[in-house]
């Protein structure tokens, strides 16, 4: 988990991002969802509809850290689904502001985070290193 040396310097900090990101998605997942629970008490239609959209920015953050260790070992389709993730996250974002009614909402530094994190995996010298690693592991 923790061992990146022989990788390149932007796939090193596009990992970190990943993984880190993951973390705080998945904490952040849990405090929503005894926030969600709270709400269904008051407003239970808004109440299910957070806790379903709870329920999958916690499945998103699991496969972020799961897809951000397998791309770590050289798995060029987990640098393919961690892009179809950020696809995914900023449909999410996008959601989460309409819903917030014009009011700051949705989380348009996370999206901008993992973009972030998207472009350095894609960046000349990571595509060199998938290269160089296909069929290694």
């Amino acid at each position: 988990m923790f061992k990146v040396a022989a990788m390149p310097t932007e796939l090193k900090v596009s990992y970190w991002i990943w993984l880190i990101g993951g973390l705080l998605g998945l904490l952040g997942g849990i405090i929503g969802l005894f926030g969600s629970f709270v709400l269904i008490a008051f407003a239970p239609a808004i109440g299910f509809l957070v806790l379903l959209l709870v329920i999958v920015a916690l499945a998103l953050a699991t496969a972020q850290i799961i897809l951000a260790m397998k791309m770590k070992e050289g798995r060029e389709w987990a640098r393919f689904a961690l892009t179809i993730l950020v696809g995914i996250s900023l449909v999410l974002t996008v959601l989460s502001a309409s819903l917030a009614d014009g009011r700051a909402g949705g989380n348009l530094p996370g999206f901008i985070i993992s973009l972030v994190a998207t472009v350095l995996m894609w960046l000349p010298n990571a595509q060199a290193w998938f290269v160089a690693n296909r069929g290694r592991f």
